[in-house]
This record gives C-alpha cells, sequence and structure tokens, in this order.
C-alpha cells in the first residue's frame, strides 16, 4: 500500500499536478481582411463632444476596407463614465458576443474599464476570439484577457484622431500593419540610460497605474520569463515610485526576462523635489541584470507604436540601436 501511494505521488508529481504548470501559448485572433466588421466603443471614459474625432477615426479605418459600427451607447453620459456600468457593459458585451465583429476598438481610455469586468462573459469570445484594442485604461481588458489565453493589441483608439493625421503618421500606419497581420519589428536608437542585453519572451504589461490596480485580482498578469512593457502618464515621480514599489513587492520584477519603457508623459512637479530623473527612479527598481529599453515611442504621445501583447518577442538593447522584434 505504502509502495503505490509512492507511485501515485511521483505520476502526480511528473504530470504537474504539483509543480508548476507549462506556460500557456496564447491565441492570435484572425487578422482583419478588407470587408470586416469593428466595433468601437466606449468602456471607460465620456466621449461627449467627441463624435467629429471618432467619426475621423471610423473614416480612417474605413478607407481600408473595413467597416466600423458605434456601439448603442457610445455617445452617453453617466457622471464621470460613457453612460452607466451597464451600459457600457452590454455594448461591450454585444461586441464580444456578435460573430460578425472581428474587432473590438475602444473609442478612448479615461477610466472605467475595471468596473465591468468582471460583470462580462467571455464564453463566446473565448469560443471565437476577436482583436481587443486600446491602451492607458484599456490595460485591464488586455491583463484580463491576457489570463484567457488570447493576444491583444495595445495600440491607438479613436480619440487618437484628435491629431492631424500627419502628426501620427507611425501611429496609423503601425495599428494597420497590426490589424491585417503585417510584419511588426521596430528599431530605435539607443538611449543613454538603458541596461543593455538581449531577452526573449512573451510581451505583457501596459498603463502602470492600471497594472498596479489590477495586483491581486484574477485580471493580475504573470510576468515570469515575460517581456514587461510600462508607460504612464500624469502622475508625480513619488506615485510612480510608489506604484513600481508596489508591483515589485508583488514579484512583478523577480523573474521579468526584460523590461520596455514608454511614454512618461506630463509627470507633475512635487512642491518636493524628487531628486532624481525618471530614469534613474525606475532603474533603482529593476532588477541590475536584464535587459532595459528606455523612450519606446508607445503610450499617450502622438507617436503611439502598436503591440501586440502576448506574442513573443525579441528585446535586443545594443550600443546605437536596440530592437523589438515579433515571432
Amino acid at each position: 500500500m505504502k509502495q503505490l501511494f509512492i507511485q501515485l505521488f511521483i505520476f502526480l508529481f511528473s504530470t504537474s499536478i504539483f509543480s508548476q504548470a507549462k506556460p500557456m501559448e496564447l491565441i492570435t485572433p484572425p487578422y482583419l481582411k478588407k470587408g470586416d466588421t469593428i466595433a468601437m466603443v466606449a468602456p471607460a471614459g465620456i466621449l461627449k463632444n467627441r463624435k467629429r474625432v471618432m467619426d475621423a477615426a471610423k473614416n480612417l479605418v474605413e478607407s481600408w476596407g473595413l467597416k466600423v459600427v458605434y456601439g448603442k451607447h457610445m455617445f452617453s453620459k453617466s457622471h464621470h463614465f460613457a453612460g452607466t456600468d451597464e451600459q457600457r457593459c452590454q455594448d461591450f458585451q454585444d461586441a464580444l458576443d456578435n460573430p460578425n465583429i472581428k474587432a473590438i476598438w475602444s473609442g478612448r481610455g479615461g477610466y472605467g474599464s475595471v468596473r465591468i469586468l468582471d460583470k462580462l462573459d467571455f464564453s463566446k469570445f473565448k469560443k471565437q476570439p476577436k482583436w481587443i484594442i486600446g491602451y492607458s485604461d484599456i490595460t485591464a481588458f488586455h491583463s484580463h484577457i491576457h489570463n484567457l489565453g488570447v493576444e491583444t493589441l495595445h495600440a491607438m483608439m479613436g480619440s487618437s484622431m484628435q491629431d492631424k493625421p500627419e502628426t501620427i503618421a507611425e501611429t496609423i500606419n503601425t495599428f494597420k500593419k497590426a490589424l491585417f497581420g503585417k510584419e511588426l519589428n521596430y528599431t530605435i536608437k539607443t538611449s543613454k540610460s538603458n541596461t543593455k542585453g538581449k531577452a526573449t519572451g512573451e510581451l505583457v504589461g501596459g498603463n502602470i497605474a492600471i497594472l498596479a490596480s489590477l495586483l491581486g485580482s484574477k485580471s493580475q498578469i504573470s510576468t515570469e520569463d515575460k517581456i514587461l512593457f510600462i508607460e504612464e502618464i500624469g502622475e508625480y515621480k513619488y506615485s510612480i515610485d510608489r506604484m513600481l514599489q508596489s508591483l515589485k513587492r508583488a514579484g512583478y520584477f523577480s523573474k521579468v526576462k526584460g523590461v520596455i519603457v514608454g511614454d512618461m508623459t506630463k509627470i507633475k512637479k512635487n512642491t518636493t523635489p524628487w531628486g532624481s530623473s525618471i530614469e534613474q527612479l525606475i532603474l533603482d527598481i529593476l532588477p541590475k541584470d536584464i535587459p532595459i529599453l528606455f523612450n519606446f515611442p508607445a503610450g499617450h504621445e502622438p507617436d503611439n507604436r502598436a503591440l501586440i501583447l502576448g506574442r513573443k518577442v525579441v528585446l535586443n538593447i545594443e550600443n546605437k540601436y536596440s530592437s523589438i522584434i515579433f515571432n
């Protein structure tokens, strides 16, 4: 009997019931083709007085041969949000469940996505995955859906069209490439703050504040053996430090393979100076033995390059140039 128990234990251990599971291979939603339909929704902040901008985004994508439909409540308002939680949830749920919708594109971020995450039913989405697109507050969706095993697209939103198309040419170009499944690779000049090196792993991440807010929930992502992307807007340096310290204490950086730092936009000045650059603040928190890339053009600046979250990338940081290659 004792020998049988030992054999059973060895079997269970070898089949990973007691050991760590192998990394999940994420599903790539079908790339779009001419004639496909995108649903534009507002899962967070209000779009009051922004219909002209949303129409410009709609016209842009339709010029590529796609169709765009607006969520029923997209231009609604409920205090801070684009409609009540129930209305915003309904628009997102309708888009998730409609087999004719091939991608869900956020009109803007702001705040509010996390309020509807647990109200959504992803059962049909998991059977028929589609691209979820956006950045900033949409990090909540990126993280949650990463844990469902599906890639997502960190890219421009409808609100990006408040800028003139010629000033956001790379934003538009890389978004189109990602949507249609064209090759997506980047080479940029190396920053003096970078930590040189090479690493390979799934790309995850997004807005720092949202990543920190998801700690301890089922939407918290694992960064083990992955490449982490981070960006932020409108925060004090001490606030960024506090959020990064929270992520560090939660183990975010203990087994990460590399870090890509995007835009750190509109950093506020406190009455008590922080005393170091934002780059040094980040370097003081991250591990010393991993490649760290600064100044990657993604986040809240006009030049917001598309990133496929959940896709394996090769991050290579050298003396003059650094590259991100999507596999």
